[in-house]
């Protein structure tokens, strides 16, 4: 088989794996979904039912968003740190030439 092809083969089983996987998230997804949405039709009457799927997907959504947002705070957080830690070792180096200096000054001013 010519390297073309056998890239080709490659990226078109990537692609359908890629596929399956998704296929795979989005039937539990469904999954759950109907369930939640099938409690709530036995329950409650008929115009109710629309009412909660629609307030279900906001909450969804509104659960997905503060996941990122957590995510995004996580990121913050760390870059904060990183912030933090190149600042001390930038206040640390400025010190020890600080130092340095005095050291040299009091040599001078002794001999």
């Amino acid at each position: 088989m010519e390297p073309s092809q056998t890239n080709a083969w490659k990226q078109e089983a990537r692609t359908h794996t890629l596929m399956l996987e998704e296929r795979r998230r989005r039937g539990g997804e469904e999954r759950r979904r109907e369930e939640r949405r099938g409690g709530g039709e036995e329950r409650k009457g008929g115009e109710r039912r629309g009412e909660e799927r629609e307030q279900g997907r906001r909450g969804e959504e509104e659960r997905r968003g503060e996941g990122e947002e957590r995510r995004g705070g996580e990121e913050r957080r760390r870059e904060e740190r990183r912030g933090e830690e190149r600042e001390e070792e930038r206040r640390g180096k400025e010190e020890k030439r600080r130092k340095e200096e005095r050291g040299e000054r009091e040599e001078s001013i002794n001999s």
